[in-house]
């Protein structure tokens, strides 16, 4: 398949970040995907994300499985490094990429086939590794590709576009993500760039293993009445936690919102997530409490976005494996073979 360049030529004032790149200098090729969908939407917030928060481009890894999900990376970041693995396998190719050079960004972008059914074994364990990386869930409950079968995330009940019922229980990503050990839990909306834009950027700057679920409807296959991953729906039973709003260290600490309750959560490298709780009882730092409030609002047929959680103290694969500073491929012969004396007494201590 061939994918179109976006023309180079663009206004020669457009406004630039702190390196000198336009929003244009994050983009990739013309999307292929059908008009409307919302893969496309998250496609422009991580553009927007990456551009705002002045990510040099050379710096990020996109990494993908199959499906229409994991088409998008073509679509942004086209200055990125990017490697597009077989169907499920994204999470351990991502996983040896990280280890072998931890100086990059690492984005992992799949779908709901993807990590919920063929790749289930290896989205658990890039999570409860924690593998430092963003990983996004593009959500649309079908087999896009295929024709709109329900996907392992497909709610029961929920009718397929020629009425068809789901008798199969749901799998929920994000109760998953939190039961296994991911230090950064959020689900969101393509159709909501207010939200799902600071989730992005926070997640970005998160050093550990954040995981996103967006729900982004499939015009094609599952946009009706009876799907309960449409447009109208997830508009209709959204029950957002929280408001954010991503501070970066060397900006002037700001919020824009309505007066209410604001939490403060700082990140590693010194940027600031502002939270405006919209629950006075939700508390994004409980692991507990954060599974608990997810099956209680499901029972009541609600759909919870915002940050669900994140761990203040995160700690990642490396810190785990105690592995040296420098990027594992940037070492020589000598670091990488330390001699027979060495082995000796690795293969002693095993005995």
């Amino acid at each position: 398949m061939s994918f179109l360049p976006k023309p180079r030529l663009h206004h020669p004032e457009l406004p630039t970040n702190e390196l000198g790149f336009t929003r244009r200098d994050y983009e990739g090729a013309i999307s292929t995907l059908c008009a409307g969908c919302g893969h496309d939407s998250i496609s422009a917030a991580i553009i927007r994300a990456c551009y705002e928060l002045s990510l040099p481009p050379h710096r990020i890894a996109k990494l993908s499985g199959i499906g229409c999900s994991s088409k998008t990376p073509t679509y942004f970041l086209g200055a990125s490094h990017g490697f597009n693995s077989v169907h499920g396998r994204m999470p351990s190719v991502l996983t040896g990429a990280n280890l072998a050079n931890r100086d990059l960004i690492y984005l992992g972008v799949s779908g709901d086939g993807d990590s919920a059914s063929i790749g289930l074994g290896q989205f658990a364990h890039a999570l409860r590794r924690g593998v430092n990386m963003v990983y996004i869930v593009e959500n649309n409950g079908v087999y896009g590709l295929t024709k709109g079968q329900f996907s392992a995330t497909s709610d029961k009940g929920a009718r397929s576009k020629k009425g068809v019922a789901n008798t199969d229980a749901a799998i929920d990503l994000v109760g998953m993500a939190l039961q296994l050990g991911a230090t950064f839990v959020a689900r969101s909306f393509s159709g909501d760039k207010t939200q799902l834009v600071p989730l992005i950027k926070a997640a970005l700057q998160h050093e550990g293993a954040a995981f996103i679920d967006c729900i982004s409807p499939c015009v094609q296959f599952n946009n009706h009445v009876g799907s309960t991953k449409s447009f109208d729906y997830v508009r209709e039973h959204n029950e957002a936690v929280n408001r954010l709003d991503f501070i970066t260290g060397r900006d002037e600490i700001t919020a824009d919102y309505a007066p209410g309750e604001v939490e403060i959560v700082s990140q590693h490298d010194g940027s600031l997530l502002a939270l405006r709780k919209l629950h006075t009882d939700y508390d994004p730092h409980d692991r507990g409490s954060a599974i608990n409030y997810l099956q209680e609002r499901s029972a009541a047929g609600e759909i919870v976005t915002g940050l669900l959680y994140v761990d203040p103290d995160p700690q990642e694969l490396h810190a785990h494996l105690n592995t040296t500073a420098a990027p594992l491929n940037t070492l020589g012969e000598a670091e990488l073979c330390p001699g027979s004396a060495a082995l000796a007494a690795l293969n002693a201590a095993l005995r």
